[in-house]
């Protein structure tokens, strides 16, 4: 989907995508209803919103239950996919159709503090996103994930050079018009959120990042560990090099020249000759990848400009 509302109105849309999801949704509703409507009576900093809920294919009564909530919520809105078309892709559906000037996506699986959601929304008035980070006091990660999630964290920080508390939260506070920006790009997958974080950081954009806790989630998950954590490396790779490709190129080939002078050294010092293939291989090789580099990066000043 290519398409989406341009008349936007000041106030907060919240996005929530399911699937399979008739143990925690009715909650999950309930849950958001209720701080919309406590924000929406706020004395101080009151705002209108809606809620929308996407159903990505369940095949359980996600849906069914969806529509008989949907008598007792006027906030309520119900996109149906028809099929499973991922996370990232009933975020898109849900978005494209939101009315109101900023986004907040979060879960329909009971792991989410969702009574802050007017928080993270308000805050957003500084800032381009705002992110709960699972970092507070009672955070429940199934521990086979904490390891991928770790050394994610710690490559996605290398590669952008920022401060990422936590690159792929599912609870987190956008404008509107910073999805449109990089609609291009977000893909239908799982890989949704680490994509905006990852554009967003490299764009320098401002980002704010606020603690939260993660409950245990209500029915089974549909993250497949060893698949999406080997997306989730190529997706930073990817990003990264899309906005800085001179940053990524130019790495490979000072680490390339480097190779070259060490192993002509050392071919010297100890075969008292210089390896001349290996040594003028590496080193040609080395100019290549910074030649590519700089004209990568001098496509993407053309196109931000």
């Amino acid at each position: 989907m290519n398409t989406w509302n341009t008349d936007l109105k000041p106030g907060v849309t919240v996005v929530v995508p399911c699937y399979n999801e008739e143990g925690a949704v009715t909650e999950t509703v309930e849950a958001i209803s209720n701080v919309l409507d406590e924000a929406a009576a706020d004395k101080h900093e009151p705002f209108e919103s809606e809620m929308i809920f996407v159903n990505d294919g369940s095949k359980d009564h996600t849906l069914q239950i969806l529509v008989r909530l949907k008598n007792k919520h006027s906030r309520l809105r119900i996109v149906d996919n028809g099929s499973n078309c991922g996370y990232g892709a009933s975020l898109k559906r849900g978005i494209a159709q939101a009315s109101f000037d900023k986004i907040v996506i979060t879960d329909a699986d009971g792991t989410y503090p969702n009574e802050r959601i007017p928080e993270i929304a308000r805050k957003l008035d500084d800032y381009d996103m705002v992110t709960g980070a699972r970092t507070g006091k009672n955070v429940h990660i199934p521990l086979l994930r904490k390891p991928a999630k770790w050394a994610l964290l710690k490559y996605a920080r290398l590669m952008t050079g920022a401060d990422i508390k936590d690159i792929n939260s599912g609870l987190r506070a956008m404008w509107t018009r910073h999805v449109h920006q990089f609609w291009f790009m977000l893909p239908d997958a799982f890989s949704f959120t680490s994509t905006i974080t990852l554009a967003m950081h490299v764009n320098r954009m401002r980002v704010k990042y606020i603690s939260i806790d993660y409950a245990r989630r209500v029915g089974k998950s549909s993250i497949k560990p060893i698949r999406d954590t080997l997306r989730f490396f190529s997706l930073v790779l990817r990003t990264v090099m899309y906005f800085r490709p001179l940053q990524i190129l130019g790495t490979i080939s000072l680490a390339l020249v480097a190779s070259a002078v060490l192993i002509g050294t050392l071919g010297r010092i100890y075969l008292e000759e210089v390896p001349d293939v290996a040594t003028s291989a590496l080193f040609s090789t080395g100019i290549i990848f910074l030649g590519l580099g700089l004209i990568g990066d001098l496509i993407n000043a053309r196109r931000s400009k």
